[in-house]
């Protein structure tokens, strides 16, 4: 759940689409969450990032990233390895990506902020935000408050708070945090909602009647769900290798064609099913992507452990036998 634009000096001041100058594109649809490639022997590896914006691009027909997330291994990465992964990502991505919004959570405030500082100097089209979750805030007000010392930072970049309670364990509901809270943080622009509960997610975007935030889902067997209820989008890890088809879910349920939307959804969860039984995660989320799409995303970092070769087979062959709808009609 996982940066990117390509010059040797990053410019200070942004020529970005947020600027004042010209309206804000409305982020919708896939955003691909970002895994971060490492070498075999566990650095950051910037010089695929450009073939794997291409990859994203013209491959998998995904133009908007989320970088530094839960994919991307934001927060096993050094403050100065984002910095470079967001510097890559946006300049790779220049004229080629519509949006990229970098995460800038931590553990510890002095660093959000210095990274939501590092991704407004960069020309960031969005920053997000995890819940910290060592010490964890209790509730909405203490949560706000630490959002909005974050915000305050990019004073002119759209925020997105990263609601993820299975990993960060804050279980605050979404729909308090939306009462007033443009007041308080002006640049708030939407959730990154990676939660089971379609109730809060439903309430959310009840409550968002005028549609002035986005609320992009992030649990992607659930997606068709969450597409039925508002969503505007998505964030997710198999959109980087599944982006293609879920596109066509997405083009299926807009015409409306319910039968035809599932038929996605239903083989998007016989895959993620059959391998969240062999042990699922962002390591196995890189072994398949660099199956995939043959761009060697390498190793996780530890604690994370790479993907065993036997769960790479079975992965492989399990993708390789599933036979989607656009597929078969283009055999007839």
């Amino acid at each position: 759940v996982s940066v990117l634009e390509s010059k040797a000096v990053i410019p200070l001041i942004p020529s970005s689409p947020n600027s004042s100058m010209a309206p804000r594109k409305k982020l919708k649809g896939l955003v691909a969450a970002t895994i971060t490639p490492m070498t075999p022997d566990g650095k950051i590896n910037l010089p695929v990032i450009c073939q794997y914006v291409d990859y994203l691009v013209n491959e998998q027909n995904v133009k908007n990233i989320f970088v530094n997330g839960t994919t991307g291994e934001g927060l096993s990465l050094s403050i100065q390895e984002r910095k470079q992964l967001a510097e890559e990502w946006m300049c790779q991505g220049k004229n080629k990506l519509d949006h990229v919004i970098i995460h800038v959570g931590a553990l510890n405030l002095p660093e959000c902020q210095e990274l939501a500082r590092h991704a407004a100097a960069i020309g960031a089209d969005g920053i997000a935000v995890i819940a910290p979750f060592f010490f964890k805030p209790t509730n909405k007000d203490e949560l706000i408050a630490f959002m909005q010392k974050v915000a305050s930072e990019a004073p002119e970049v759209p925020f997105y708070y990263y609601h993820i309670p299975p990993l960060t364990g804050v279980k605050i509901r979404v729909e308090e945090l939306l009462d007033g809270i443009k007041a308080q943080i002006p640049t708030f622009q939407g959730v990154k909602f990676s939660d089971t509960d379609l109730l809060d997610l439903a309430q959310c975007i009840h409550k968002n009647e005028t549609g002035e935030f986005e609320f992009l889902y992030g649990v992607d067997e659930q997606l068709l769900g969450a597409l039925a209820l508002g969503a505007n989008g998505a964030v997710g890890s198999t959109y980087n290798y599944l982006g293609r088809q879920t596109n066509l879910m997405l083009q299926a349920f807009a015409k409306p064609d319910l039968a035809l939307a599932q038929q996605y959804q239903f083989l998007t969860g016989e895959f993620l099913n059959f391998v969240v039984k062999l042990g699922f995660g962002v390591a196995q989320t890189k072994a398949v992507m660099t199956s995939v799409s043959g761009i060697p995303m390498g190793p996780p970092r530890l604690p994370l452990v790479a993907a065993s070769s036997e769960f790479i087979i079975k992965a492989k062959a399990k993708l390789d036998s599933i036979v989607w709808p656009n597929e078969c009609c283009h055999a007839g």
